[in-house]
Formats: C-alpha cells, sequence, structure tokens
C-alpha cells in the first residue's frame, strides 16, 4: 500500500464561527491531499487518459483543530473493485497525535474523453495498492 502524507498548519482562513476548523475546509483538505497523492505517483499518460470523480465521503470529525495547530494528513487506496477506489484519509493532530479526522471516499474512474467509467487497470493498482 502507498501511503502519501502532508502537513500543514492551521490559519485563520480555515476557521468558522467556533474558531476551530470548519467542516467545509476539512472536505477541501480531503479533495486536496487525493489529488496531489494521485499527481505525484501517477505518470502523466495516465493523468491525461483517465479522470477520477467522487462517489461518496464518509467523514468522522474525532476532534476540533483550532488556529495554528499543526496537522498531518495521511492518505492511501484501500480497495479497487471495477471502476471504483476507495481512498482512506486520516487528520492527526502533529503535536498530540490526537485524530481529527477520519476520511473514506468512493472514487470512480472515468475516460477523459468519454467521460465513461473504465476499470481500474492492474497497471494502475500495481502504482497505488
Amino acid at each position: 500500500m502507498d501511503v502519501y502524507r502532508k502537513e500543514l498548519i492551521v490559519s485563520k482562513d480555515d476557521l468558522d464561527d467556533l474558531n476551530h476548523v470548519n467542516n467545509v475546509r476539512y472536505v477541501q483538505w480531503i479533495q486536496d491531499i487525493s489529488k496531489e497523492h494521485w499527481q505525484h505517483k501517477a505518470p502523466n499518460e495516465l493523468q491525461e487518459e483517465v479522470i477520477w470523480v467522487v462517489l461518496s465521503h464518509h467523514i468522522e470529525y474525532k476532534s476540533a483543530a483550532f488556529l495554528n495547530d499543526p496537522i498531518v494528513m495521511t492518505t492511501f487506496i484501500k480497495t479497487s473493485t471495477g471502476a471504483k477506489s476507495t481512498r482512506i484519509v486520516e487528520m492527526i493532530h502533529g503535536k498530540t497525535q490526537k485524530v481529527l479526522v477520519l476520511a473514506r471516499t468512493e472514487w470512480c474512474l472515468l475516460n477523459s474523453k468519454t467521460n465513461r467509467p473504465i476499470r481500474v487497470s492492474d497497471k494502475l493498482k500495481d502504482i497505488f495498492l
């Protein structure tokens, strides 16, 4: 399993009216790290041939994060079957190691020219699983 890691520091723009990280920001971070992992690992020709779309997000908010908190995010592909892949994203407080967010997103692989679902190839599985 290929795990991708990223660190960030919570900024004022990340906060909601309660002064903790806005739930919408967590969703954006889930999208961002997923895209970065894909772009980092997939060959350019593969990135031109296919695109990923979200089918569903399941997010568990375990603990709040606040201004200037360090967050360590990790992501990996848990399973791939047919045209679907399940990606896990975990967010941990960088100092306390407290789990902040656990997310499971189901993605569908599409042909970039036809926008029709295609099976996840063994070549692609070999890169990420």
